[in-house]
Formats: structure tokens, sequence, C-alpha cells
């Protein structure tokens, strides 16, 4: 990028022009302490640099914290109530039916990506998983693929026609903490070869779902995150870290799943079938978690009393809030057309479920970690220039990101 550029408009803010090539990374399901027990255990000396060197903040990620709307507030520095992203799966009142929300046409705001890219900066995208892709590429030209179709790349598609022979590592599982190292490689690899204006990073919250803060495996895989961003750094970049959302253990005393089946609830209250529990969490790649989170909505029959559920709801033991849709979506920045008419939210080691019957947990290979209430809303912001420039008062949200990064580091 170059700075005597005039800034780039988007979704109601300006991001200006930068002398060297910027690096945005989202550490997908990167509850903070990660970080901290890492940096303790001599495993990540780069992060430990940002923290103290460099500018470290905690900020407020989107409620659902999950992936789909994170990543998109991010790379449009707006909430869902702009970008209209407001979950990984919905129900889709026009079409009558529940679908994944990772086509491009749900998608209402212009990407801070697609803007500059258009007004002539080299950007790439590299996301973990395929789910992103179409959506953080939107309107995109330049470089964007994923590490789980490394091996399907065309410059056609993707802008780059061989991403798995360009990285040099064999295609990782979707389930490995390898698919993650994957988009670090390609980011390396990227900007040793490329040199792009701006590059957008996503990884997967594998680890992040089976692995505590402080565990060798967590501590493991924050080692090879930290050697990655090294690099990027040494080439000259910016770098800007935040989290798509925390994460949280979701057990009883016992290890097991802590689970509020709402469907089998609302069966109870209103009738089998009568009301329609839908839940946020759910996409493609269910064996870590379940579809299990502690975010959910219910579509209710015209019948019933809405008031008189969200009271029933809100006295049972591990929710914390239950709103109607409109202040749900006034509280959580949410797109009303596509909420139920009761959003919930449970405490922080308890998930939502629909009905006991329509979960397969037999994947579960160790105690359930999971996410997308208030209690994963946390997480770390940093980046390796001060920043002197942002308002200490100022409540920072991990889609401020870019904003700082262009407009506020020294």
């Amino acid at each position: 990028m170059t700075s005597g550029r005039l800034p780039i408009n988007v979704n109601g803010r300006q991001y200006k022009w930068t002398e060297r090539p910027t690096v945005v990374v989202c550490v997908d399901g990167c509850e903070p302490d990660y970080i901290t027990q890492a940096i303790r255990a001599g495993a990540a000396p780069y992060l430990n640099e940002l923290c103290t060197k460099g500018a470290s903040f905690l900020a407020d990620s989107v409620v659902p914290s999950f992936t789909n709307p994170n990543n998109l507030s991010i790379v449009t520095g707006a909430p869902p109530s702009v970008h209209g992203i407001c979950g990984n799966y919905f129900y889709d009142r026009d079409a009558g039916r529940e679908v994944m929300m990772n086509d491009p046409k749900y998608l209402r705001a212009e990407t801070i990506l697609a803007k500059f890219a258009a007004a002539g900066a080299g950007v790439a995208v590299v996301t973990a998983k395929d789910k992103l892709r179409r959506l953080l590429g939107h309107g995109l030209k330049g470089i964007c693929f994923s590490a789980e179709k490394a091996n399907e790349t065309s410059l056609q598609e993707n802008g780059i026609a061989d991403g798995l022979g360009l990285v040099g590592m064999e295609l990782p599982s979707v389930y490995s903490a390898q698919l993650s190292e994957f988009v670090f490689a390609a980011g390396v690899k990227i900007m040793e070869t490329q040199r792009p204006d701006l590059m957008y990073l996503s990884t997967t919250d594998y680890v992040q779902h089976k692995e505590a803060p402080g565990t060798a495996a967590a501590n493991a895989f924050y080692a090879m995150m930290d050697t990655h961003l090294k690099r990027l750094d040494t080439l000259g970049a910016t770098i800007a870290l935040t989290a798509d959302h925390g994460m949280n253990a979701k057990t009883d005393a016992k290890g097991d799943p802590n689970v509020i089946y709402l469907q089998d609830l609302l069966d109870r209250w209103l009738g089998k079938d009568a009301a329609r529990v839908i839940l946020p969490i759910t996409d493609p790649y269910v064996m870590h978690h379940g579809a299990l989170g502690s975010f959910a909505t219910a579509y209710l029959p015209r019948s019933a009393n809405g008031q008189d559920v969200i009271a029933r709801l809100a006295a049972l033991p591990g929710i914390e809030v239950v709103h109607d849709r409109v202040e749900g979506c006034r509280r959580f920045e949410l797109p009303e057309d596509r909420m139920g008419d009761v959003i919930i939210v449970s405490e922080r080691h308890v998930v939502l479920g629909t009905s006991r019957e329509r979960h397969d947990l037999s994947g579960l290979d160790a105690p359930l970690r999971s996410h997308g209430g208030i209690s994963e809303k946390t997480v770390p912001l940093l980046f390796n220039r001060r920043a002197d420039g942002v308002d200490p008062t100022r409540r920072l949200r991990n889609f401020d990101i870019l904003d700082i990064a262009l407009n506020h580091l020294n």
C-alpha cells in the first residue's frame, strides 16, 4: 500500500493506506488464557513481544460468539446488524428451510478486503475451512483459498493455480491442528513470493475444542503459530491478531456434556414441533462439538404466549439471559429478520441443544469444550507496533482490528 492514496471508505469507516504489508490473523477459539499460558511456558516468545513491546488489548467479540458472524464482522468492520451474517446456520424465512449461512447472497455489506483490492491493493485470504472462503472472498480480486481444499485451487476461482504446491505440505485433515498450520505456512509463502498489501489468515479451533489453556498440546499449537508470526514480522509485515471467540469447558462435575435440550422443553410446553429451535453453531464440522453451543434462537407458534415462554426459559438453571427478538437483536446488534422470536444464551459451562435424540455425541473423544455465549466474547487484540493513538476509554471490539492496524499504529 502507499500512504499517499486517499482513504478507503467501507461501512461508515475510513481506512488509510500504509507503506508496509498488513497481516490480520483471526485465531479461531483463542481464549486469551491460551496466549498467557503459552507465554508462561516459554512456548511463545514472539507473542510475548507483542504483549510487551507492541500493543495488547482485550476486546469483545460479536455475540453469538461463533465463527461466521465474527469473521465477517472483522472483515467488514461492522456488527451483524450491518453485514447480515448472524450465525453459521439459520432459518431462511424466504426459503422456508434451515440452511448454512455460507453463501455470499446472505452478505449485506462490502468487505474491507474487497474494497482495497478494487482500489488496486494486493490482497490475499487463506482460511482453514472452506465454509468461510466464499464469504470472505466475496467481490475480492486477489488470492482466496482454504487449507481444506488447497488441492482444488485455480487461478480463476482462487487467484492461485496450485495452493498445495505453493505451501509444500500434504493436504491436512479438517480435524487436525495441521489445518491451521497450513494457513500460517501459506501466509508466509505468499508474503515471501508475492508480498500482498493486505492479508487475512483465519484458522480452525480444532485444538481449542479439545485442549484447555496451558496443556502441552495447546502450548505446542501456539508455539507453531509463534514461529510463523515471527517470520511474517521478519518479512516486514504489520501483524494484527485477534479471535472470533473464546472457549470454555461445557461439562458437569462428572465431566459429561452439560446440555439444556430446548426443543424437548418447548415440545412439552407448546406441543410437538410447534416451536422451532435453531442452533447457529451448526456447520458441517460437528465432530468436535456435537452442534452444541451457548447461543440459540427459537421460533414460536402464533398461539404461544411469548412472555410466558421467556419467563420459563429464564428460570431454568444454567440460562444466563433470554430476550425477545427485538430486545435481543438490539443488545447483540443482530438482524431482526434472521432471528427467531426468542434469543437464549446459556451460562459459562452450559450448552444448548435441540432434542437429545438429534445430537450425536459419539465423536467426542475429550470432555466437551465449546462457545457461543457472552462468556466467550472476550478475545485478545494484539499488534506488533505501538498503538498510542487508541482512546484508552474506547470499548474495543474484535472488528476494530483493521481500524487500529491501518489508522492508529505508530
